[in-house]
């Protein structure tokens, strides 16, 4: 006897940025969010600035909180500090910028995030683009990612504010896709008017990205960069208004996150409709691990599991 296979299979992220080279405190920090062990979820998103300034040492600290992180996926993008991912950044001005002592092997820091090991522990790292992913219980979902944001100091992955990177046109090499190709984008700067606003009140994010974000109309967008402005925020594209998501801050330490059900189960996201943001900055604007991680449960397309032959579909 045939059964109808459902339509959507609900999917749980836990969304990181800004650590800074920062692990998760020990578990008995308990007036801290972001603690030993990271909150399980069937795929880790983390929105760059995994360090500083882009030294081994920090990236290993790194990659060692990942590697014990319980996820199934673990995708990574660079951010402006991640000065020696950003090649010709750091070979033209960052390492005798940040690193005039001992400059870092940029061939190493890649491959620590490329590699055989990385891979083996479920890290993917990701440039600017798009990429496939299948999971173990049936989801399947695209991803849009991108390491830049509008020029910020002198810092990795800068683009001139009057560049547009993510709209079809001769300045933008890898633009994002319209709806509904795109169902999660990360990346690391925020877009214009959404969780942007910095400790001088001023608004930062970029305005070709918010209108990149508006057609692609994914279900979820993440990013950091600006560590004020930690929080989420749910647009409602039809009606062209964006609600602040309430967050009742007694549970959050005892959960280890801000946790949100947008799946059938809770508040149910609409694709298309509605796209949830997330500014998932750890740090404060001290650089203190004050914030939390994100967990997010959504409604992803459901494939049959004999059709799921590996992860990734390249």
């Amino acid at each position: 006897m045939s059964t109808v296979e459902p339509q959507t299979v609900k999917t749980r992220f836990c969304i990181l940025s800004d650590t800074h080279s920062q692990p998760p405190l020990p578990e008995s920090s308990t007036d801290h969010a972001y603690r030993q062990p990271l909150p399980a979820a069937h795929v880790l998103l983390h929105a760059g600035d995994l360090t500083m300034t882009g030294r081994v040492s920090e990236y290993q600290q790194m990659l060692n909180t990942f590697r014990h992180a319980d996820a199934e996926l673990k995708i990574v993008i660079a951010g402006n500090h991640d000065i020696t991912l950003d090649e010709s950044f750091y070979g033209e001005i960052g390492g005798s910028l940040f690193h005039l002592g001992k400059q870092e092997d940029v061939t190493k820091v890649r491959e620590m995030w490329t590699g055989w090991e990385a891979k083996q522990a479920g890290i993917v790292y990701l440039e600017e683009g798009t990429r496939t992913f299948h999971l173990r219980n049936g989801a399947k979902f695209t991803i849009y990612t991108s390491p830049y944001q509008p020029a910020y100091e002198t810092w990795a992955f800068n683009y001139q504010r009057s560049t547009d990177r993510f709209n079809p046109g001769a300045t933008a090499p890898n633009p994002v896709p319209s709806w509904p190709e795109i169902d999660i984008m990360l990346t690391h700067g925020p877009p214009y008017n959404v969780l942007d606003t910095t400790w001088q009140d001023e608004q930062v994010g970029c305005e070709h990205l918010a209108r990149a974000v508006q057609r692609c109309r994914p279900r979820l967008h993440c990013f950091g960069h600006i560590h004020e402005g930690w929080g989420a925020e749910r647009a409602n594209w039809a009606k062209q208004s964006i609600e602040e998501i309430e967050i009742d801050r007694a549970s959050v330490s005892a959960q280890r996150s801000s946790y949100l059900d947008l799946s059938e189960s809770g508040s149910a996201l609409k694709f298309g409709e509605e796209t949830l943001f997330v500014n998932a900055a750890i740090m404060n604007k001290r650089y203190r691990p004050s914030n939390a991680p994100w967990v997010v449960d959504l409604d992803l397309p459901f494939v049959a599991t004999a059709k799921v032959h590996s992860m990734l579909d390249v």
